[in-house]
């Protein structure tokens, strides 16, 4: 077993979470790609009665924060996701094999963090597609990756509140 002073050390039983990871990333790489490819930026194409999807750029963070910034943030938001990605394996390759709930909140955020740093450093955008709304009231677009990582900050939260935590490290 691991120690808190040693580095990631992953097992079989472990790496299922970074192949649940990559299976993220490359979900939202691929949607992404459908939604470059086939929609025209801007133009909704009507999914269901509150659901379009609707090809934009985000050059800012989640809501589009500072996307008007000036070009500094791209490299901001690329430095801090490459920073997170890393600790997310790391603390990945630590965690016990009874600690699943937080394995799996980690899998599914490191997925869309590196699908969304994917973006960034090579489009200098982060491509969004999903948009949905009610009447004229609009929730900021989002994509495969926002979702994983959304997903796992509420599986998260739910292991802190109702997880079995027994002390033991």
């Amino acid at each position: 077993m691991p120690d808190a002073s040693s580095g990631a050390s992953f097992t079989v039983r472990n790496l299922r979470w970074l192949a649940l990871s990559l299976l993220v990333l490359v979900l939202d790489l691929w949607t992404k790609s459908l939604a470059s490819s086939e929609l025209v930026y801007a133009r909704p194409v009507e999914i269901l009665p509150m659901l379009n999807f609707t090809l934009l750029h985000n050059t800012g963070a989640a809501f589009s924060f500072l996307s008007d910034a000036g070009g500094w943030q791209r490299w901001f938001f690329t430095a801090v996701s490459a920073i997170v990605s890393v600790v997310l394996v790391v603390w990945l390759g630590r965690l016990q094999p009874r600690e699943k709930w937080l394995a799996l909140s980690l899998a599914l955020i490191l997925g869309g963090a590196v699908g969304n740093l994917y973006d960034r450093v090579t489009l200098g955008y982060v491509v969004d597609f999903i948009s949905v709304h009610y009447n004229n009231w609009y929730f900021p677009a989002f994509n495969i990756a926002d979702s994983a990582i959304t997903a796992g900050a509420a599986v998260m939260l739910l292991d802190m509140f109702f997880g079995e935590h027994d002390g033991k490290q």
